[in-house]
């Protein structure tokens, strides 16, 4: 799978399908080129567009981090923690959740993602307009230099100094980031640094180096909560993206 979410690349493939760019069935294999099998959305997202919908938003909710999820009922935000992404339309309300599962026998498998539908109520415009990218960068920067300094002084780096650097680097080198062109720079690049930190984060957390229990819970939690703030940044500039594809915001560099 790419570095990058699912539902995230899914909304910027479709929002430029919505946008007249290209064919809505071709903005699906674009977005999911490593996946064997898609099923649940094609209908749902070709309904929204009729309805006129012009944009595709994304979130990545975790638990107890629920900011970038539209409201709706406990349905929907169950099924979006556990996936930890979905996507959702601001006009009309609705969203798309995804369950990504590996299928067929050991030594010859392939990746099936199901969509399912879910309500979920619209997103007043005003709070998509107020996702500025030059605070998303800086909200994020910020994070990441505070949580290096932080699991510095703990001596437990999450890939600096460490051996799972070159590995964590050589699995985001081998991942594509899978976009659509005509993103905006400067919301590409936070999709870019905050796909890239996520990874990272994610690699140092599977590959866990004990010290001691309290350095090593305090170093699960300063990379969770760094995971967190990647997350937050990735759905937030993605909407911008998508916005900005969408024609519906301003360009910036």
């Amino acid at each position: 799978m790419s570095t990058l979410p699912a539902s995230v690349r899914l909304s910027l493939w479709v929002t430029a399908a919505y946008a007249g760019h290209l064919d809505l069935d071709d903005a699906l294999g674009h977005a999911l080129p490593d996946v064997d099998h898609v099923t649940g959305a094609t209908d749902r997202l070709r309904l929204w567009q009729d309805l006129g919908e012009r944009v595709l938003c994304v979130a990545l909710p975790r638990p107890g981090q629920l900011a970038t999820l539209p409201r709706g009922n406990p349905e929907l935000i169950g099924a979006a923690t556990d996936a930890g992404e979905c996507v959702f339309v601001p006009a009309i309300g609705g969203a798309l959740v995804p369950v990504i599962e590996e299928f067929g026998p050991e030594g010859d498998t392939g990746t099936q993602v199901t969509w399912s539908a879910y309500d979920a109520d619209p997103v007043p415009a005003h709070l998509l307009e107020a996702m500025d990218e030059s605070e998303i960068e800086r909200t994020l920067r910020e994070h990441l230099v505070d949580a290096t300094q932080e699991l510095d002084a703990l001596d437990a780096k999450p890939w600096a100094g460490s051996p799972l650097r070159a590995m964590a680097d050589e699995r985001t080198a081998m991942r594509e980031w899978g976009l659509p062109p005509g993103l905006p720079g400067r919301a590409l690049r936070i999709i870019q640094l905050a796909g890239t930190v996520a990874a990272a984060c994610d690699f140092a957390l599977e590959h866990s180096q004990v010290h001691d229990a309290t350095t090593d819970a305090r170093r699960h939690r300063l990379l969770l909560d760094l995971l967190g703030g990647a997350e937050t940044a990735l759905a937030h500039a993605t909407t911008a993206a998508a916005q900005s594809l969408a024609g519906l915001r301003r360009t910036r560099s």
